[in-house]
Protein backbone atom coordinates (compact mmCIF):
# COMPACT_ATOMS: atom_id res chain seq x y z
CA UNK A 1 0.00 0.00 0.00
CA UNK A 2 1.76 3.58 -0.72
CA UNK A 3 2.27 5.85 1.91
CA UNK A 4 -0.35 8.48 2.06
CA UNK A 5 0.67 11.83 0.63
CA UNK A 6 -0.01 15.54 2.11
CA UNK A 7 -1.15 16.62 5.98
CA UNK A 8 -3.30 14.91 8.01
CA UNK A 9 -4.34 15.97 11.48
CA UNK A 10 -4.41 14.23 14.69
CA UNK A 11 -4.66 16.10 17.61
CA UNK A 12 -4.25 20.33 18.33
CA UNK A 13 -3.59 21.87 21.55
CA UNK A 14 -6.74 24.59 21.35
CA UNK A 15 -6.10 25.86 24.77
CA UNK A 16 -2.22 26.65 23.89
CA UNK A 17 -3.08 29.36 21.65
CA UNK A 18 -5.56 31.10 24.75
CA UNK A 19 -3.34 30.65 27.25
CA UNK A 20 0.35 31.71 25.60
CA UNK A 21 1.22 34.24 23.38
CA UNK A 22 2.85 31.94 20.18
CA UNK A 23 6.46 32.91 18.62
CA UNK A 24 8.13 30.83 16.22
CA UNK A 25 7.00 27.33 15.25
CA UNK A 26 9.06 24.60 14.22
CA UNK A 27 8.55 21.30 12.81
CA UNK A 28 10.12 17.95 14.42
CA UNK A 29 9.66 14.42 13.78
CA UNK A 30 8.51 12.04 16.49
CA UNK A 31 10.56 8.92 18.02
CA UNK A 32 7.76 6.66 18.58
CA UNK A 33 6.91 2.83 19.13
CA UNK A 34 4.66 0.63 16.71
CA UNK A 35 1.52 0.83 19.09
CA UNK A 36 2.01 4.42 19.63
CA UNK A 37 2.07 5.26 15.48
CA UNK A 38 -1.03 3.12 15.11
CA UNK A 39 -3.27 4.58 18.04
CA UNK A 40 -2.22 8.15 16.67
CA UNK A 41 -3.51 6.90 12.69
CA UNK A 42 -6.74 5.63 14.92
CA UNK A 43 -6.75 9.88 15.97
CA UNK A 44 -6.02 9.16 20.16
CA UNK A 45 -3.73 11.97 21.12
CA UNK A 46 -3.97 14.38 23.90
CA UNK A 47 -1.71 17.74 23.99
CA UNK A 48 -3.81 19.47 26.79
CA UNK A 49 -0.27 19.42 29.75
CA UNK A 50 2.13 18.63 27.12
CA UNK A 51 5.74 20.67 27.14
CA UNK A 52 9.13 19.67 25.19
CA UNK A 53 11.91 20.59 26.98
CA UNK A 54 15.89 20.85 26.13
CA UNK A 55 17.83 18.59 27.66
CA UNK A 56 21.48 17.14 27.05
CA UNK A 57 21.46 18.47 23.18
CA UNK A 58 18.13 16.93 22.81
CA UNK A 59 14.73 17.87 22.66
CA UNK A 60 11.64 16.04 24.65
CA UNK A 61 8.24 15.75 24.46
CA UNK A 62 6.72 15.43 28.16
CA UNK A 63 3.49 14.66 29.11
CA UNK A 64 1.59 14.00 25.69
CA UNK A 65 -1.00 11.50 26.25
CA UNK A 66 -0.82 8.68 23.38
CA UNK A 67 -3.72 6.28 25.07
CA UNK A 68 -2.45 2.80 24.31
CA UNK A 69 -3.23 1.11 21.22
CA UNK A 70 -6.68 -0.95 21.79
CA UNK A 71 -5.90 -4.30 20.00
CA UNK A 72 -1.94 -3.99 21.55
CA UNK A 73 -0.21 -7.23 23.25
CA UNK A 74 1.81 -6.85 26.54
CA UNK A 75 4.65 -4.71 24.36
CA UNK A 76 2.32 -2.13 24.12
CA UNK A 77 3.61 1.60 25.45
CA UNK A 78 3.05 3.79 28.24
CA UNK A 79 0.91 6.81 27.45
CA UNK A 80 2.66 9.63 28.69
CA UNK A 81 5.97 8.27 28.53
CA UNK A 82 9.03 11.03 27.44
CA UNK A 83 9.09 10.85 23.63
CA UNK A 84 12.69 12.41 22.05
CA UNK A 85 11.93 14.93 18.95
CA UNK A 86 13.82 14.92 15.91
CA UNK A 87 15.39 18.48 14.96
CA UNK A 88 18.66 19.53 13.19
CA UNK A 89 21.41 20.65 15.54
CA UNK A 90 21.01 24.35 14.36
CA UNK A 91 17.02 24.02 15.12
CA UNK A 92 18.01 22.82 18.66
CA UNK A 93 20.81 25.49 19.74
CA UNK A 94 18.36 28.23 18.69
CA UNK A 95 15.28 26.72 20.93
CA UNK A 96 17.39 26.29 23.91
CA UNK A 97 18.81 30.03 23.26
CA UNK A 98 14.88 30.99 23.19
CA UNK A 99 13.91 28.91 26.13
CA UNK A 100 16.37 30.39 28.07
CA UNK A 101 14.96 33.65 28.17
CA UNK A 102 12.72 34.17 30.86
CA UNK A 103 9.26 33.22 30.71
CA UNK A 104 9.50 31.36 27.92
CA UNK A 105 8.78 27.48 26.94
CA UNK A 106 7.92 25.12 24.44
CA UNK A 107 4.55 24.23 23.84
CA UNK A 108 3.15 21.64 21.38
CA UNK A 109 0.90 22.94 18.76
CA UNK A 110 -0.08 19.81 16.75
CA UNK A 111 0.38 16.36 15.94
CA UNK A 112 -0.27 15.29 12.61
CA UNK A 113 1.22 13.05 9.68
CA UNK A 114 3.06 14.62 6.64
CA UNK A 115 3.57 12.14 3.91
CA UNK A 116 2.48 9.28 6.05
CA UNK A 117 6.42 10.48 8.72
CA UNK A 118 4.39 11.47 12.23
CA UNK A 119 5.78 15.56 13.21
CA UNK A 120 4.62 18.07 15.96
CA UNK A 121 4.21 21.45 15.39
CA UNK A 122 6.60 23.02 18.57
CA UNK A 123 6.21 27.15 19.27
CA UNK A 124 8.47 29.05 21.52
CA UNK A 125 5.42 30.67 23.42
CA UNK A 126 5.16 33.30 26.40
CA UNK A 127 2.34 32.96 29.00
CA UNK A 128 -0.98 35.08 28.82
CA UNK A 129 -1.72 36.83 31.72
CA UNK A 130 -5.70 37.40 32.70
CA UNK A 131 -6.31 40.73 31.59
CA UNK A 132 -4.49 39.18 28.02
CA UNK A 133 -7.17 36.59 28.07
CA UNK A 134 -9.76 38.91 28.24
CA UNK A 135 -8.18 41.35 25.80
CA UNK A 136 -7.93 38.92 23.17
CA UNK A 137 -11.36 37.29 23.92
CA UNK A 138 -12.69 40.99 23.51
CA UNK A 139 -11.17 41.57 20.25
CA UNK A 140 -12.86 38.51 18.94
CA UNK A 141 -16.12 39.24 20.09
CA UNK A 142 -15.76 43.05 18.30
CA UNK A 143 -14.36 41.34 14.81
CA UNK A 144 -17.70 39.25 15.38
CA UNK A 145 -19.67 41.93 15.82
CA UNK A 146 -18.16 43.69 13.08
CA UNK A 147 -18.72 41.14 10.63
CA UNK A 148 -22.28 40.16 11.69
CA UNK A 149 -23.12 44.22 11.21
CA UNK A 150 -21.18 44.42 7.51
CA UNK A 151 -23.51 41.23 6.73
CA UNK A 152 -26.58 42.70 7.50
CA UNK A 153 -25.75 45.56 5.44
CA UNK A 154 -24.86 43.77 2.88
CA UNK A 155 -27.88 41.77 2.76
CA UNK A 156 -30.68 44.67 2.77
CA UNK A 157 -28.24 46.32 -0.12
CA UNK A 158 -30.01 43.43 -2.89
Amino acid sequence: MPRPTGRVLVAQNKKARHDYHIGDTVEAGLVLMGTEVKSLRAGRASLAEGFATVDDGDVWLRNVNIPEYAFGTHNNHLPRRNRKLLLKRREIDRLEREVANSGRTLVPLSIYFSDGYAKVELAVATGKRDWDKRQTIAARDADREAQRALATRNKGRR
